[in-house]
């Protein structure tokens, strides 16, 4: 009887991969134990990150004034979203009016906090 497949099968040679070098296997290998076993060792090689000095916050302000703020703001944006939600068509308008109402939500959230602050303990 003759046998359709050689023995072992005719195979293509396996293609030739960059990511697949010894040494980057062990560098992927030795970030991998790190994760999970030090991840200080993570920490120390990942550059921090520096934040933005266009607009900053006074260190001295107060939270309720800055939770007074934040509530002008989200009032403000509010009634920006809800007054183009009027004058747009109807996919665009959905999108503003749901905008809205998170802004609305947040801004809330914010008269709550600040509700809860002025109440005396």
């Amino acid at each position: 009887m003759f046998k359709v497949t050689p023995n072992p099968p005719d195979a293509d040679p396996i293609p030739y991969d960059p990511s697949l070098e010894p040494q980057k296997i062990k560098e992927a290998t030795e970030r991998a134990i790190n994760f999970y076993l030090n991840p200080d060792a993570l920490k120390l090689s990942i550059p921090s990150r520096k934040t933005s000095q266009i607009f900053l916050v006074d260190p001295a302000v107060d939270e309720e004034t800055l939770l007074v703020e934040a509530c002008e703001s989200l009032a403000a944006a509010s009634d920006m979203a809800r007054d183009i939600g009027n004058g747009v068509d109807n996919s665009q308008r959905r999108a503003l009016l749901m905008l809205h109402q998170v802004i609305m939500l947040s801004e809330l959230m914010v008269n709550r906090v600040l509700d809860g602050r002025r109440l005396p303990h």
